[in-house]
């Protein structure tokens, strides 16, 4: 299970909410989505695909749209997610088949 997928199951979509959601996510078109989402999405997308590209333009629309402190939140957030699937993609480790935050079943 990707951990896009695995977080939003813990933010409490239902598995078909969470494929979904992550179809929609993949088509790259979220025009559908809230301005903020918008904003978040953006970010990801530039510092993940292309980090020297990300301006003081990007910087002054998150502080906009988020506040200061968000907007710092957000970025290093966003960052601290590609630096850790850089570290996994290097040692080639697997996903989760399961996600590890679903309670066990109560007995």
């Amino acid at each position: 299970m990707g951990h896009s997928e695995m977080l939003l199951a813990v933010a409490g979509l239902k598995q078909d909410e969470v494929a979904a959601r992550v179809r929609r996510l993949a088509t790259g078109d979220w025009s559908d989505f809230p301005p903020a989402e918008r904003a978040a999405l953006g970010l990801a997308y530039k510092l993940s695909r292309e980090p020297a590209a990300f301006s003081a333009a990007d910087r002054a629309e998150l502080v906009r749209v988020f506040g200061a402190a968000r907007a710092a939140d957000l970025t290093w957030y966003v960052c601290w997610c590609n630096y850790m699937t850089r570290v996994a993609d290097a040692f080639q480790l697997p996903l989760e088949r399961d996600n590890v935050f679903t309670p066990a079943p109560k007995k």
